[in-house]
């Protein structure tokens, strides 16, 4: 999501509603979704987040260490060669119901004030440039409850059919902040990863995220579950699982060496699981071939089965498909190929590359993360089954696009863009590999921006830059018209007798996309722009037809 966030914070307070226009946001709303001073100052290294659940009260408490490094660039103009001390501010956030129940550093209490969910810690000790520290952050409460997770956010507290404990979260929207405490924008990730230690009752299983470093007995009733991730993680990636689990593993030779993927189910699924998941290696295969290696080989992949439909959490992909092809059984592109996968497995395995490891830097920008990701399904498509496959699924896709404002939001207040940045970012990435013509230099440039910005936040405008210096296009008037406008361009025109006059409507200045048509059973190429332009050719013009593969609608003209 987009770094706009070096500007004066009372500035940005007073502009932003006139910015925003109709669209009403709080102080909150800048708090949770801005780079305030309190936030720009220290950079994340490294979490250790250690939770213990209380099933019946359905409430959590714990710690967070938050270790942290002084960036050189320090806000309110202070000269980076200086230790500064006086008022030193840092911002965690902590959403209510939830409670910061102290803070300590060095073992010296922290005073923190509180605005909404952003807390305010002031510091005590000097710090310096490029300095490495820690703080603790001691926690407690009963999360919010997710009641149609995961599109809404929250713990999941349910029961499998036996009965037993089935507990998640899924926490992308409303933030990892709705259950513990942390730096909750999703510009700065811990660079060292996180340390995440889970303490429930036995014999129940926690999974969390990357590798399983030990299981240790703390009573007769309770063990904690360690997990570590070493590779930059966002915020919400970070999750725990609950359950009756039995694990089955194997090993995937991928591009970058032989990949552990471990498989985490519920007991008495444990059969249909084995046959079902052998999906995986298949995405392996298909997405290391579009996108380039699997990003996370240190941290390995996991797949988990949770009580909601599913969510991209980093190397802990989780999964609630009910074992079968399709969206839930349905086909979302109405081709007939949606039903050929699952689509829990590859939708949300192909966050792996676009939301995990090229990761947005503001909500504003997460069609980063879903145009891509949606994209994706049809790649997969066109690995096994072919280019006609995949562009009968991404085209029948079409029908999910409203067109209602524009797939990228308003930057700084932690909103993103319309859902058609799933579908219309998909066929917006569908239009732009048909102006390319070059399925390998198209294929080069997705491994290109999983190279290039690996393990990196990004925004709207590096993507944009990175395509269009590839490609050698000049794309400004393609992006801007695309992602910043609701509207899909135009193509008005009018047939009279061997004549086609054609144009552009309702598109941004200077935009002359080529469209490929076909004219008399013809293929050839038009370049329309703003203005009327006209195409005579030697017989009556009997049929004619945009290629479907292009994000356009049309206007036929009348004739006076």
């Amino acid at each position: 999501m987009v770094s706009f966030f070096k500007r004066d914070w009372v500035f940005l307070l007073t502009i932003l509603p006139w910015i925003m226009g109709a669209q009403s946001f709080t102080r909150h709303d800048s708090l949770r979704g801005s780079i305030t001073p309190e936030r720009q100052w220290w950079d994340l290294q490294h979490y250790t987040l250690d939770v213990a659940l209380s099933i019946e009260q359905k409430s959590i408490f714990g710690s967070n260490t938050i270790r942290y490094r002084v960036n050189a660039e320090q806000p309110q103009g202070r000269n980076s060669a200086l230790i500064f001390q006086d008022g030193l501010r840092m911002q965690i956030d902590l959403q209510a119901p939830m409670n910061i129940d102290s803070i300590k550093q060095d073992g010296q209490l922290l005073s923190f004030s509180k605005d909404g969910a952003a807390h305010f810690v002031k510091l005590i000790k000097p710090h310096k440039v490029n300095q490495e520290d820690s703080l603790i952050c001691y926690f407690s409460g009963t999360p919010i409850e997710a009641k149609n997770p995961p599109w809404d956010g929250g713990f999941t507290w349910e029961t499998d059919e036996l009965g037993r404990a089935f507990i998640a979260n899924a926490n992308q929207g409303i933030g990892a902040s709705v259950w513990w405490p942390n730096k909750d924008h999703p510009s700065d990730e811990p660079d060292r990863g996180i340390d995440l230690k889970i303490t429930l009752p036995k014999p129940l299983v926690a999974v969390g995220n990357g590798r399983l470093v030990g299981i240790t007995d703390l009573s007769q009733d309770l063990h904690r579950y360690h997990w570590r991730v070493i590779s930059p993680i966002n915020n919400y990636g970070v999750n725990i699982n609950v359950g009756h689990y039995n694990k089955f593993s194997e090993q995937y030779p991928g591009l970058g060496g032989n990949l552990d993927c471990s498989y985490w189910v519920l007991d008495y699924n444990l059969e249909q699981a084995k046959a079902q998941f052998a999906q995986v290696s298949m995405m392996l295969e298909a997405f290391e071939y579009w996108f380039g290696p699997y990003p996370f080989y240190e941290d390995g992949y996991q797949l988990v089965e949770v009580p909601y439909l599913g969510m991209e959490h980093q190397s802990s992909v989780t999964y609630g498909n009910g074992y079968r092809n399709g969206y839930r059984g349905t086909d979302l592109s109405g081709s007939g190929w949606g039903m050929t996968f699952d689509f829990i497995i590859i939708h949300e395995s192909g966050h792996e590359w676009f939301a995990n490891n090229i990761t947005n830097k503001d909500v504003a920008d997460m069609w980063i993360h879903e145009g891509f990701t949606a994209y994706s399904e049809n790649l997969f498509l066109n690995y096994f089954h072919g280019t006609e496959a995949s562009s009968a699924y991404v085209l029948g896709t079409k029908k999910r696009i409203m067109n209602d404002r524009p797939i990228v939001g308003p930057y700084g207040v932690n909103k993103e863009g319309s859902s058609d940045m799933y579908y219309k970012g998909a066929n917006i990435l569908h239009t732009l590999r048909q102006l390319i013509e070059n399925d390998q230099q198209w294929r080069q440039i997705l491994i290109g921006l999983n190279s290039e910005f690996r393990h990196k936040t990004v925004t709207t405008d590096q993507i944009e830059h990175y395509i269009s210096k590839a490609t050698g296009i000049d794309l400004t008037e393609f992006w801007e018209q695309y992602l910043r406008r609701a509207n899909i361009p135009v193509f008005d025109y009018l047939i009279d007798q061997n004549t086609l006059k054609y144009r552009y409507l309702d598109v941004v200045d200077g935009f002359d996309m080529p469209l490929k048509v076909n004219i008399n059973d013809e293929t050839l190429w038009l370049y329309p722009n703003k203005t009327w332009q006209s195409l005579t050719a030697a017989q009556p013009l009997k049929t004619f037809a945009i290629d479907p593969n292009f994000l356009v609608t049309t206007r036929i003209e009348t004739q006076d």
